[in-house]
């Protein structure tokens, strides 16, 4: 229990550090810390493929195309919007509507469920947890509102922001239900074969990103106004964050979670993602330098126990 519990907070804490990446890269479009991150995991993916090659070349072609998938929507495009959505409505909200997921995504599958034989959860017993995540995502958009309005009169940047946030929440909705469902499909034995996998389709999309942005941006940027190609205004402190993202978020934040799945309950697993939301909060408020404010306090605390009682919920039936 004590070996699973310590795992789940490594994980927490390394997935934290992609939440203040965007706010120390501020000057770097969300598109090229995502392209950055996960050319740097494909990379790494190349040296693992060896320990699963034969597992890798008895994959299908229909597998490839999901690995593709799952790669382009899980990764790509999920990190692409959330590191938007930080820059442009700051880290706190972003935070706390990816912290929803645990929930979110076990009301999706109820959603199935209810449709078939599993029967699902009586949406009655959601109603609380459901409302006690309402309440702290509006208690920190209004405090956040607050702060951002002095800054940004019109609001525009920061409903972009929001925007993208729940594009975020979409993707990695989406993510996990398609991938567990790949895996269920299949061997038990293919989950790390199987991550190699998705980390040997993200390098060509992010190669492919790379050059289209490349592109993009020599067409429609003021002359020497571009993003200054390969690595951007801080070479040093970009290459050395996506090794470390790579290496340690995509890596092995997931090796380490994967132990805490062996180790604990499902139920308990479920509610330790929160240490992923808590420990982003805790370095967006390190890099600002400032406490949280009661509302986002308030806003925290009541997503928090929202998050728990869901999974709990869940976790019985």
């Amino acid at each position: 229990m004590i070996s699973g519990l310590l795992c789940a907070l490594g994980a927490g804490l390394l997935w934290g550090l992609v939440f203040v990446t965007p706010l120390v890269l501020d000057d770097y479009p969300g598109l090229m810390l995502s392209i950055g991150r996960y050319a740097a995991f494909g990379v790494l993916a190349l040296g693992l493929a060896w320990f699963d090659r034969h597992t890798l070349a008895r994959l299908g072609r229909a597998d490839w195309i999901e690995a593709f998938k799952l790669a382009a929507i899980g990764n790509l495009l999920y990190y692409t919007t959330l590191s938007t959505a930080i820059q442009l409505a700051g880290a706190p909200l972003p935070t706390l509507i990816i912290g929803t997921l645990p929930v979110v995504i076990a009301v999706c599958a109820n959603l199935v469920d209810r449709r078939t034989a599993a029967g699902g959860v009586p949406w009655r017993r959601l109603a609380l947890p459901l409302a006690a995540m309402l309440g702290g995502l509006l208690l920190v958009h209004a405090d956040t509102t607050g702060r951002a309005g002095a800054d940004d009169p019109d609001g525009a940047g920061y409903l972009l922001g929001i925007a993208s946030a729940a594009c975020a929440l979409a993707c990695w909705t989406w993510y996990p239900i398609r991938n567990g469902r790949w895996l269920r499909a299949r061997d038990a034995g293919l989950s790390r074969a199987w991550a190699t996998a998705q980390g040997l389709a993200t390098l060509p999309l992010a190669l492919l990103a790379a050059l289209g942005y490349a592109l993009w941006d020599g067409v429609t940027a003021a002359p020497g106004a571009g993003f200054g190609w390969p690595f951007g205004p801080r070479p040093a402190l970009f290459v050395g964050m996506m090794l470390a993202l790579g290496l340690a978020a995509s890596w092995l934040g997931t090796l380490l979670w994967n132990h805490a799945s062996a180790r604990l309950p499902a139920a308990l697993v479920g509610q330790l993602i929160v240490f992923e939301t808590l420990s982003a909060l805790l370095y967006a408020f390190v890099w600002h330098q400032r406490w949280p404010g009661p509302a986002e306090m308030a806003g925290i605390v009541l997503l928090t126990i929202g998050v728990l009682l869901g999974v709990r919920v869940f976790g019985r039936a």
